[in-house]
């Protein structure tokens, strides 16, 4: 609330100004406004009517929560996109509630002398985790795991259904970074650690998108960003300077070569064959070895990468969306970060709550000379585009009528097919799996039912959080789906006489970004709690299985010859009965690790490919099972 009324305090650019004559509204008949004339023309025929504060405005996004109290901001600073933040919702977090609330800011960018709409993005990273009641799909590591692509895609229209029809018409996702290390706190957002795994999963931008150009204009597709551009999941331990982080946002240390083989590849495939329409750099840095290590250089200050190679070798014609407020970590005053970013080829300012600063400034650099205004049309031309092509010059209102589709059982019914096809079975001793249908079971550990939990971060907020936070099934009520002779102990302390299977539960709390990294209050251990459950359960039960509700591996290598069976669950999201659909063997265990699994957290980096390469479980390991009961 402080940065609020900072921002508040700010004047705006246009009261900044002094009182000029008011350019001339255009005319019906413009040509911006004929939706059968080519995008390029529309782009080419606003553009010569906008003025310098019209552009700047178009580069300028704003949180929802530093314009809600004073909407006339969109108006007053020509503002040209909006966004949610994670846990950013409205007081209504109803598919209704959205909708109006998305609305009633564009009716007041429509209120603008062009009447350009805006586009409101939101961070739908496995499902529209924003919106209570909203489908939750396994997080992206999970479905590295599934080696579906076709399932992604499937995934991803969805999400894209559920987002749109609340207003939102673009999502900051996929994250088709390639994850090299798993002490980092965004691990799970990564489909996996191989280049190829990655671009094989960027299915899911035509999902959001749709296959054709003309797709984006249909009220079930969206614009999809990937981020982020390049090299975040690559960073070198110890090397971030943002609070307690010790990976996430920080150094890229590397040549040219293997970063554009690691890193941008993924990038090239979402340019040339999904021609993803936006990409977001990334917090992180990079040092090349070829000029000497202690030079880094932010992304978003990197004109060599997001101009010279992104815009330029791979042709990407999108535009670029910074990450929130992340400008302001290059170095020197708030003028030199503008300029700076402006010239290295961003186009669009994610300024949650300095928007007016933003706008003020970027004004004063061209009217100064320092940022050249071909610069600013270039930008604003990649904007406009966009805008165009999701028909929202047409349809600038929320088009509702896929709303009571959110969180539907045919959308549940492909996030438990996902969940299911994410499971990878580790180790099956005795063929301990799958289970029979009405054994005596026995459940214990906090993951077993706890939907926060099995969901993970960027779920109803930011972090994530534990708890019955959204409607879906838990783990334990898949088991209970399939038997009813349950005992469930969280802490294992309930009698286990009797019991044919133990099921033991054990993983990560909810986290998100860099907060989730290790060595920032977390570990790749195991918990207390978690191996103590292990100890009493696997020590009492015949039959004992043990299931890892994680958004990363964890260290079992001391545990794991207790275990008749052993499954990494992943973060299944709201449809946790898909876990229970293998172990009972509705669906056959397929899938592979998308990382390879360490056998201690010093262990790490480890990665398929390295030369001393000696893992737990190798990347792409899983055991299958057959489908169909076993009686």
């Amino acid at each position: 609330m402080v940065a609020l009324a900072t921002v508040a305090a700010l004047p705006s650019a246009v009261a900044a100004q002094p009182a000029l004559a008011a350019p001339p509204a255009p005319p019906a008949n413009a040509p911006y406004l004929n939706p059968r004339l080519p995008v390029s023309k529309r782009v080419d025929d606003l553009l010569r009517r906008m003025t310098l504060e019209e552009k700047v405005g178009q580069m300028t996004q704003a949180e929802r929560g530093a314009v809600d109290e004073n909407r006339d901001q969109i108006t007053e600073l020509k503002l040209g996109s909006i966004l949610s933040g994670g846990g950013s919702a409205p007081a209504d977090n109803t598919p209704e509630g959205w909708a109006d609330m998305v609305d009633a800011y564009q009716s007041k960018a429509l209120a603008t002398r062009l009447r350009i709409p805006l586009i409101y993005g939101i961070d739908s990273v496995h499902g529209h985790g924003n919106l209570v009641g909203a489908t939750v799909f396994p997080h992206n590591i999970g479905m590295g795991a599934t080696r579906n692509p076709g399932l992604v895609r499937e995934q991803q229209k969805i999400t894209a259904k559920e987002t749109r029809a609340t207003g939102p018409q673009w999502i900051f996702g996929p994250c088709v970074c390639v994850v090299r290390d798993l002490r980092w706190g965004r691990s799970y957002e990564a489909y996996g650690e191989a280049p190829g795994l990655v671009a094989e999963m960027e299915t899911g931008i035509e999902g959001f998108q749709g296959r054709r150009p003309g797709d984006m204009k249909r009220p079930e597709h969206v614009l999809a960003t990937v981020k982020h551009y390049a090299g975040d999941g690559d960073t070198v331990f110890g090397s971030s300077t943002t609070e307690g982080y010790t990976l996430d946002q920080g150094v890229t240390v590397t040549d040219r070569r293997t970063f554009m083989k690691v890193n941008v590849a993924p990038y090239v495939t979402a340019v040339k064959k999904y021609r993803v329409g936006s990409v977001m750099p990334s917090f992180s840095s990079v040092d090349w070895k070829e000029d000497g290590v202690g030079n880094p250089v932010k992304m978003h200050a990197h004109k060599e990468l997001l101009t010279g190679v992104l815009k330029g070798k791979i042709g990407f014609d999108g535009f670029v969306i910074s990450d929130w407020a992340a400008i302001q970590q290059i170095p020197g005053d708030y003028a030199t970060q503008v300029r700076t970013s402006v010239n290295a080829g961003v186009d669009m300012f994610m300024e949650p709550y300095s928007a007016p600063q933003f706008v003020e400034t970027l004004l004063a650099e061209v009217r100064a000379g320092r940022v050249k205004t071909s610069r600013i049309d270039d930008a604003v031309r990649r904007i406009l585009k966009a805008k165009f092509e999701l028909g929202l010059f047409e349809r600038p209102y929320t088009d509702r009528r896929y709303a009571k589709t959110i969180g539907s059982p045919a959308h549940r019914a492909v996030a438990r097919r996902a969940v299911a096809e994410s499971q990878v079975l580790l180790k099956n001793r005795g063929r301990a799996l799958p289970l029979k249908r009405n054994e005596k079971i026995y459940v214990a550990g906090v993951n077993a039912d706890d939907m926060g939990n099995q969901a993970g971060g960027w779920t109803v907020t930011w972090q994530g959080q534990s708890g019955d936070i959204i409607p879906g099934t838990t783990i334990l009520d898949g088991i209970r789906q399939y038997s009813k002779n349950v005992t469930y102990s969280e802490d294992a302390s309930a009698p286990t006489a009797g019991s044919d299977v133990g099921i033991v539960v054990v993983g990560e709390t909810p986290y998100a970004e860099g907060v989730g990294d290790v060595g920032n209050g977390h570990t790749l251990d195991l918990s207390d709690a978690d191996k103590a459950n292990i100890d009493t359960v696997c020590t009492a039960v015949e039959t004992c299985v043990v299931l890892d509700v994680a958004g990363r591996p964890q260290i079992v290598t001391d545990r794991l010859a207790k275990m008749d069976a052993f499954v990494m669950s992943w973060l299944p999201g709201s449809e946790g009965a898909g876990v229970a659909d293998v172990l009972f063997g509705k669906r056959p265990f397929k899938g592979r690790l998308p990382v390879s699994w360490p056998r201690s957290e010093d262990q790490e980096p480890i990665n398929i490919g390295d030369r001393k390469y000696d893992p737990l479980f190798p990347y792409g390991y899983g055991l299958r099972t057959r489908g169909g009961h076993r009686h």
